[in-house]
């Protein structure tokens, strides 16, 4: 047996120690780690040509021209998001416990820069009442904490329809939803759908920002211009897996399906809004054993959000046996 297919079982034997229903991250590839070297962030050509090429992807993935990269979570990116993009008036879009940490954010960004001037907050349920002009809508793509998928089209058209720019959230639909470039700005992170290692985050844009801020961390330019340490090995971590990223997402894509087909009398949203990453049902699941870690909303439930990145490392070549751990 050669090196490659001890190092494959030696991978598959790390994620059967633990079977996962959470939104990120996603089952350990061995990509993941087969492409760590030591690097650094000036006067190394072979990290300078990785980072480049993995920019670029994530660049073709979001439908965006313009890419910062950083240390951090995926809230981070939606604070330097906010700091340096958004002004005016400000329409956040409710849909649970990530949306309304949008809210906050928005709010201290308007007390600290006073690039905002207004925020107002309305369910996903009434947007269809809205009346007002804004510069800025700004929402979750996709909320993990309930499992919904707002379609981005319906955004687009709101959008247009109250002239102002959309800026997603698209932590936990980031490749596994399509048509990010109908925003003008979304923000991310490396670990949930992108099936990397967790701390590195992302904004990606149509064009610089315009805002100015004072803040070294903070600052969108701080972050292009690589004046801090970068992600480096996070980076590294995600170059394989992008390559097949493919081959990765239809395990993801599997796992949904059979989940909906084994629980469809008890789903909580319509198809139209079903995200790829997770599903919500009206039912309280437990898990098998110990080996087994289901997902805990950070607000209330009244039933399951089970996500489905737990057998990733098998991608196309998934059954979804995963299953089999629920109760």
């Amino acid at each position: 047996m050669n090196n490659k297919n001890l190092f494959s079982k030696f991978i598959i034997k790390k994620n059967k120690k633990l079977n996962i229903f959470t939104p990120g991250p996603a089952a350990l590839l061995s990509e993941n780690i087969s492409n760590l070297q030591p690097c650094f962030g000036r006067g190394d050509k072979h990290y300078a040509s990785l980072s480049k090429r993995v920019e670029k992807n994530l660049k073709k993935i979001s439908q965006q021209k313009k890419i910062i990269s950083f240390q951090g979570s995926g809230s981070l990116a939606c604070e330097i998001l906010c700091s340096n993009f958004i002004s005016g008036r400000v329409l956040i879009i409710s849909t649970g416990y990530y949306s309304n940490r949008l809210f906050d954010i928005a709010t201290n960004t308007m007390k600290n820069y006073k690039y905002i001037t207004k925020i107002d907050s309305v369910s996903w349920k009434n947007v269809k009442n809205i009346k007002k002009k804004y510069d800025w809508i700004w929402c979750c793509y996709v909320e993990t904490s309930k499992g919904l998928k707002l379609p981005i089209f319906d955004l687009k058209r709101l959008s247009t329809k109250l002239n102002a720019k959309l800026a997603l959230d698209a932590t936990a639909s980031i490749g596994l939803e399509k048509n990010h470039g109908l925003a003008d700005v979304v923000s991310f992170s490396s670990c949930k759908g992108l099936f990397g290692l967790t701390g590195a985050s992302f904004v990606a844009s149509k064009s610089n920002p315009k805002n100015r801020v004072k803040s070294f961390y903070l600052n969108y330019y701080s972050h292009l211009n690589k004046k801090m340490t970068g992600p480096y090995h996070i980076l590294q971590s995600m170059d394989l897996v992008l390559k097949k990223y493919n081959f990765f997402l239809k395990s993801v894509q599997i796992n949904k399906k059979k989940f909906i087909l084994k629980y469809k009398r008890f789903l909580k949203y319509d198809i139209k809004h079903q995200p790829t990453i997770c599903t919500y049902i009206k039912k309280k699941l437990k898990q098998k054993n110990k080996k087994t870690l289901l997902y805990t909303p950070r607000i209330k439930s009244d039933g399951s959000v089970v996500s489905h990145l737990g057998e990733v490392y098998l991608g196309n070549k998934s059954k979804g046996e995963i299953l089999q751990n629920l109760i």
